[in-house]
């Protein structure tokens, strides 16, 4: 299933499945109230959907099937009559790992340039600092999986405007996706990690670049060079597991303003989502509702290509079977 949180004309928020056309969404809400029950717990919102478990899932289910067979026409809602929102809007937990090899070579080559430009003679010093630790992939990188946690109140949905964060000159986006935790579970074997994997979506990880390299030195973070409202962008939908299949034959692909910037595929991920789980879950209770990201694809970020964002641009990921998350930039004039 394809799951959605929608805004109805009228404020509410509620969930549902949008169906094959790409069109129809079953709202399962109005559903499960049609013959004047209260709507069960688990219809309240995407979190509690996932809480529900099997049973949640199953009704849901059911509901979709029959909105589509028409005979659910009064849970029938037009898509174009709504506004979505990102399918989980605030998630339980925000982890964003760094999994893709050609991403991170490529990203630190970018920053040893950005960084050798300020020299009087960059292209000498370009040449000493490849030498440094600085701009070297760290050996517990290819060890272990390797995270930060996100901002959960930043994020926002498709087609939300992106502002501009005050202090940043440079602002990029980055092409990802990530899988939403479905059991709750600690010390999870890799063998059995993939069936704690509730769905995926796609994620937009914006991120002041400038900002970022600022705080690098530090050790710690990133803080401002990620942590802005609308820098963490989640859908269009949550796409269940079973729908996606393989998770790792993925071709995703990232435009600006309808071009093309750059294309890469899920299968170069050199850390799986299991390896997250098993890693992240060591010595610690991970939580139905938690996302992880996959860090950013090669090829999948303006920083690689040493491109930049302007105002007014607007940013379209794609990934096979995930669908399409659109977002424009905003720079706000006060």
């Amino acid at each position: 299933m394809k799951l959605v949180t929608f805004q109805t004309k009228g404020g509410e928020e509620r969930i549902g499945a949008l169906l094959d056309d790409l069109i129809t969404i079953a709202d399962f809400r109005a559903a499960s109230s049609a013959n004047g029950k209260p709507s069960p717990a688990h219809f309240l919102d995407m979190l509690a959907l996932i809480d529900g478990g099997d049973t949640a899932i199953a009704e849901a289910r059911r509901i979709a099937g029959e909105v589509y067979t028409g005979r659910a026409k009064v849970a029938a809602v037009k898509l174009s009559d709504v506004k979505l929102l990102a399918p989980i809007p605030v998630p339980r937990q925000m982890r964003d790992f760094l999994a893709f090899e050609l991403h991170y070579k490529q990203a630190r080559a970018q920053a040893l340039r950005i960084r050798a430009a300020t020299f009087p003679d960059p292209a000498a010093a370009a040449v000493e600092l490849a030498k440094t630790d600085e701009f070297k992939i760290p050996p517990i990188w290819y060890d272990q999986p390797v995270y930060y946690k996100g901002n959960r109140f930043s994020v926002v949905g498709p087609e939300a405007d992106v502002l501009w964060p005050s202090y940043c000159q440079k602002l990029d986006f980055e092409l990802e996706f990530g899988a939403i935790v479905g059991r709750k579970g600690k010390n999870i074997s890799r063998e059995s990690a993939r069936d704690h994997i509730f769905g995926y979506c796609i994620f937009n990880d914006m991120s002041a670049r400038d900002a970022q390299y600022r705080e690098y030195p530090g050790r710690l973070g990133p803080a401002k060079g990620k942590d802005f409202d609308t820098g963490n962008i989640l859908g269009p939908w949550l796409v269940t597991a079973d729908e996606v299949g393989d998770p790792y034959n993925l071709t995703m692909i990232a435009r600006v303003n309808g071009e093309e910037w750059g294309r890469g595929t899920s299968g170069s991920m050199y850390h799986k989502f299991e390896d997250m789980i098993a890693h992240a879950s060591k010595e610690e209770t991970l939580h139905p509702g938690e996302f992880l990201g996959s860090g950013t694809v090669g090829n999948g970020c303006g920083l690689e290509h040493d491109r930049w964002l302007k105002p007014g641009d607007v940013i379209e990921l794609e990934v096979e079977k995930l669908g399409t998350l659109r977002n424009r930039v905003v720079k706000p004039s006060n």
